[in-house]
């Protein structure tokens, strides 16, 4: 009677440690990444109307908040871009997000100069999508704690390719495990958010986006993380060797109209 009582304990163990697994991993965002590609200031005029008066407005009345939209600080003539960041509390959302923006007739009426474009008359030249999956570490987005003006504004979007994937899992390990997230939230770079690359076309890869008040800002915290004894022995482990075969960093601005 004892081992039946015992093995039943250990199921009902087993069973709430699943339960717990599963609810901490439904608890992680996913995020969208559209990278809007264009060459004239007339596409850029089209897609920051169609942002401002027909996406962001839709998509907060799905209940999708905290849209981030940013154009790079230094712009690369032969590749004009637009960076959306979209935050998806479940994977249902992202899923849904097309079919239910078509069925929202006010946002149909506002998109319609960018919906009905003629096909020699896009708003852009190619759109590119990256799927992402919040971290562990850090499960949810985060409006950044800033006070400067958004035009003064710097948002980093970094991201991270791996030789093989492998090393990415160990890289995602490094932030994770390693807690090299909770050194920058220690640092105060006021991340957005921390994932790991689902679809996209540099993989394996992770993003992550951390933000500050100006550039003299983000170089003064940079230094200070640089020099900092925990990243030192953290990078120093030779667990964490050669993970990181490409790094792309991209200085960003949010538009006058991004949600943060």
């Amino acid at each position: 009677m004892r081992t039946i009582y015992k093995r039943r304990s250990s199921l009902l163990l087993l069973f709430f440690i699943c339960v717990a697994t599963y609810a901490n991993a439904a608890e992680r965002y996913y995020y969208q990444i559209k990278v809007y590609h264009f060459k004239t200031t007339a596409q850029e005029d089209r897609l920051d109307k169609y942002l401002q008066n027909a996406y962001l407005p839709a998509m907060h009345r799905m209940g999708i908040k905290n849209i981030g939209v940013f154009k790079p600080v230094v712009i690369d003539t032969a590749d004009k871009r637009i960076y959306v960041l979209t935050p998806f509390r479940e994977w249902s959302q992202l899923e849904n997000a097309d079919r239910r923006l078509a069925e929202d007739a006010q946002y149909v009426i506002d998109g319609i100069d960018y919906i009905d474009a003629a096909y020699n008359d896009a708003a852009y030249t190619r759109l590119e999508t990256i799927v992402l999956k919040a971290f562990p570490k850090m499960v949810a987005p985060a409006v950044p704690d800033l006070n400067a003006a958004k035009v003064d504004r710097v948002y980093e979007l970094r991201s991270y390719e791996s030789p093989s994937e492998k090393y990415n899992v160990n890289k995602v390990h490094m932030f994770n495990d390693g807690d090299e997230v909770g050194l920058f939230k220690r640092l105060n770079f006021n991340a957005v958010f921390y994932a790991e690359v689902l679809a996209g076309s540099h993989m394996p890869n992770l993003m992550y986006m951390t933000t500050f008040n100006s550039k003299q800002d983000r170089d003064k915290h940079w230094d200070a993380f640089s020099s900092d004894p925990e990243w030192k022995s953290l990078s120093a482990k030779a667990e964490f060797q050669h993970n990181v075969s490409k790094a792309e960093i991209l200085f960003l601005h949010p538009a006058a109209y991004s949600d943060f």
